[in-house]
């Protein structure tokens, strides 16, 4: 059932776009959040809707009144970095651990991924090289809408459960237009991470910083000692920065400075970066770094050339989830009950549930089944999706029988 949700789930082209200011970024997350609304309402989630936002709620009441409410939530938008239109999966059963053929011009190595070959005999599902899947989110979707499909047909002593899926995760908008007095529950999971059994809430702090840099056009033939070349000057800011900080040189807990769009010309440059660190004094150390770096050059040229903002983005939720240990130690439980080894790694990047659990709404990440998100060489382990349900079933029942 869950392979079937999901197969029709990433028909959609969902991307978001950074460019838009629109609420969602693009109109087609409403199509994918209207066949959603319908489907549950199909299920007999009448209370199932969609918010002029693009977001989709619903709600499942539960038998046993002093249970806690808790939600689960995942996201439509597909990344922006890479197609999401006309996908073509592709099933793959027993697979065999050796280097998958996307399409003659590109493959899924072993070499590049040496973590395939512990996928032996599973069922994978990739795509055809010219895409991105949607694994990340429509696995988590599919398999939130399985654990609905179930509960709705089956008795399982339980409280209420509130489930919403959230457009623009990607570009970072995910929690600006939530309800939470409309979701209602007391914590939640987005199901957002990678492989199953994982559980993650250790997110980076985050911000992004523009540069602008103003220089002085001058005629190339008589510009000595006149010229600024704003060009110049930012390539000259990134070199001020710490080379290896960067996305390419670190790992694990290792925050970066990330250079990731640059335009300009003689008179004038932007350089955008995002910055991120597990470490909120590391963090703020970036920052600072940045700072000085912009200083230096002002002083240099005996003008203010660079502007620079620094705008926060979301935090690690671990500072409030560490104070709320039992919402892990459920999670934890739950994937035993599945009959796996629960792994908590540091989340190299972020979800919806850090700024939800900032604004009161504890919500850590679970692993979906989904791996190398944002490029063609995403897949998703169909035993994987279907344990991530079980996993599911079991907070639902664990928090029940409390």
């Amino acid at each position: 059932m869950v392979l079937e949700k999901f197969l029709k789930y990433v028909a959609f082209d969902t991307q978001s776009d950074p460019a838009s200011e629109s609420i969602p970024s693009t109109d087609k997350q409403k199509l994918l959040g209207q066949y959603l609304v319908d489907e549950l309402q199909a299920m007999g989630v009448e209370n199932a809707h969609m918010d002029e936002y693009g977001y989709v709620y619903a709600h499942l009441k539960g038998n046993k009144p002093e249970a806690k409410t808790i939600g689960f939530l995942a996201h439509m938008d597909t990344s922006f970095d890479f197609s999401g239109e006309n996908v073509k999966p592709r099933i793959i059963k027993d697979y065999d651990g050796l280097d998958i053929e996307l399409n003659p011009n590109l493959y899924t190595t072993v070499e590049t991924f040496p973590f395939l070959s512990e996928l032996k005999g599973q069922t994978l599902v990739v795509t055809d090289g010219t895409t991105l899947l949607g694994a990340d989110d429509k696995a988590g979707m599919a398999e939130i809408m399985t654990l609905v499909d179930y509960l709705m047909n089956n008795e399982v002593e339980r409280g209420d459960i509130s489930i919403c899926f959230t457009p623009d995760e990607e570009i970072g908008r995910g929690a600006n237009m939530f309800n939470y007095k409309l979701f209602n529950a007391e914590f939640a999971y987005t199901l957002d991470g990678g492989p199953v059994g994982s559980i993650e809430y250790e997110n980076f702090n985050a911000a992004s910083a523009i540069v602008n840099i103003t220089g002085k056009s001058i005629h190339p033939g008589d510009s000595k000692n006149k010229m600024i070349n704003a060009i110049q000057v930012g390539m000259h800011y990134n070199f001020l920065l710490d080379q290896n900080a960067t996305p390419e040189h670190t790992e694990g807990y290792e925050g970066f400075i990330h250079l990731h769009d640059m335009v300009g010309e003689t008179a004038s440059a932007k350089l955008e970066y995002i910055i991120r660190d597990h470490d909120a004094a590391a963090f703020a150390a970036k920052k600072a770094e940045m700072k000085r770096a912009a200083d230096f050059i002002n002083q240099s040229y005996n003008a203010e050339i660079i502007d620079l903002t620094i705008e926060d983005s979301y935090y690690n939720m671990a500072n409030i989830i560490n104070e709320q240990p039992y919402i892990i130690r459920l999670a934890e439980a739950a994937i035993q009950d599945a009959g796996l080894d629960p792994v908590s790694l540091p989340i190299r990047g972020g979800t919806d549930g850090a700024r939800l659990t900032y604004e009161g709404l504890p919500t850590p990440n679970l692993g979906t089944g989904g791996y190398n998100y944002h490029g063609p060489h995403e897949f998703a382990v169909v035993e994987q999706m279907e344990r991530s349900v079980e996993i599911m079933k079991n907070i639902v029942k664990r928090v029940g029988e409390a």
